[in-house]
């Protein structure tokens, strides 16, 4: 029940400054997002990479309202690049990437989305790794999947994320599954009406075993968005019944949740993805942490809480 609420503060200014402010917030943020800048993520990424462990590093922003906000998230994603290459870690290193950050919603969003973010997936093909777009709220989506589409042209590993929560995504997945490219698959994590979205738990989750089961099926490369063990579980047997190797799907799990479960899959052979985010522009991202789980909200005010 609290999860559209805390979706709904995610979009208030008010709530935005309450929480920036309060002096607990900073210790619990850095759960989720230890690093503002290039150089505080570099010891984060050496330790994941060196426990057997690969990355998506998102470069948290959204809230964009001018095209010069827009090139500055390029350009971000650049120098996070150019530092990968120092470290010769690109093969172990992808990017998330909201188009949102790179001018989506501005006018002209989606050739502006475009001209920003095909540089950073060039940047990122030029050091053996790739670009995956995330999904962001149903208005977005024919938008980011027709840039999905040109980018791959000339880049196939682009990969994009679909959401088990719009009743749109079992023919999204059928359609990406087919055409071989790299599909993260997760829950969703936006506040949607009922008209495109399912509401409940239950069905969800059913959702999203009915989706995982056609890409698993299909062409691509499926990548499991999930935190859930019962999912965990279903999706090692849906691997199994379609023949995949281990090296044919991944999983991929925030930084902050679950890291025992992380090196417990790359222990067993799995590849197993964090998805790390840092940067100073965090709170829509970490309130839509708060929202997907109750324990992560639990945490947060019993933290409040003990420092009074």
């Amino acid at each position: 029940m609290l999860g559209p609420v805390i979706l709904a503060a995610s979009r208030s200014d008010r709530m935005r400054r309450l929480i920036s402010a309060a002096p607990v917030t900073k210790q619990v943020v850095d759960r989720f997002i230890p690093g503002e800048t290039v150089a505080d993520i570099v010891p984060i990424i050496r330790d994941l990479t060196d426990r057997g462990l690969e990355l998506t590093m998102d470069v948290v922003g959204e809230d964009i309202t001018t095209p010069e906000q827009a090139t500055a998230a390029r350009d971000a994603y650049l120098e996070l690049i150019a530092r990968l290459k120092d470290l010769e870690l690109g093969e172990k290193v992808e990017m998330s990437v909201k188009l949102s950050m790179f001018g989506q919603a501005l006018e002209g969003g989606h050739e502006l989305a475009l001209a920003n973010v095909r540089p950073v997936v060039e940047a990122a093909a030029a050091i053996g790794t790739t670009v995956t777009l995330d999904a962001e709220d149903h208005t977005t989506l024919d938008s980011m999947f027709a840039i999905h589409e040109e980018l791959r042209k000339d880049f196939p590993q682009t990969g994009c994320v679909i959401q088990a929560y719009l009743f749109r995504t079992e023919a999204d997945a059928r359609r990406l599954a087919a055409a071989g490219s790299r599909v993260r698959l997760v829950k969703g994590a936006y506040k949607e009406p009922a008209e495109v979205a399912y509401q409940q738990k239950h069905e969800i989750d059913k959702a999203y075993v009915r989706i995982l089961k056609t890409l698993m099926e299909g062409e691509g490369y499926p990548m499991i968005g999930s935190h859930d063990p019962r999912l965990i579980a279903i999706a090692q047997e849906l691997a199994h019944q379609a023949g995949r190797k281990l090296d044919e799907y991944e999983f991929q799990m925030l930084y902050g949740i679950r890291g025992d479960e992380h090196l417990r899959l790359a222990a067993e052979g799995h590849r197993m993805r964090v998805y790390t985010a840092y940067g100073t522009d965090w709170y829509g991202y970490f309130m839509r942490r708060l929202a997907e789980k109750p324990a992560n909200l639990r945490f947060f005010l019993r933290s409040m809480v003990s420092k009074g």
